[in-house]
C-alpha cells in the first residue's frame, strides 16, 4: 500500500475526524431523504387533485363532492 494513502486514512479513522465525519453523512442523509419524500408527498398531491378535476369535468362528481374531497385531511398526520 502507498505511505501517503496509508497516512492519510490512519488520520481519517482518528476518532477526533471520524465522528464528526460520520455525524454529518448522516446530517446529510437525513436532508435528502426528508426533500425526497416531501417532493414525492406534493407529486402525489396534485395528481390527485388532477384526476379529482377530471372526474369532476367528466360529471361523475359534483363541485361538492370534488370540494369535500380535497378539503379532507391526510390521516397520517397528526395537526
Amino acid at each position: 500500500m502507498d505511505p501517503d494513502l496509508h497516512s492519510i486514512l490512519d488520520r481519517l479513522m482518528d476518532e477526533d475526524i471520524l465522528v464528526p465525519c460520520m455525524m454529518c453523512l448522516v446530517g446529510i442523509t437525513a436532508i435528502v431523504c426528508g426533500t425526497l419524500s416531501s417532493a414525492i408527498k406534493s407529486v402525489a398531491r396534485e395528481r390527485t387533485r388532477r384526476e379529482i378535476a377530471a372526474y369532476l369535468a367528466e360529471g361523475s362528481l359534483t363541485a361538492e363532492q370534488a370540494e369535500r374531497i380535497l378539503k379532507a385531511k391526510n390521516p397520517d398526520r397528526c395537526a
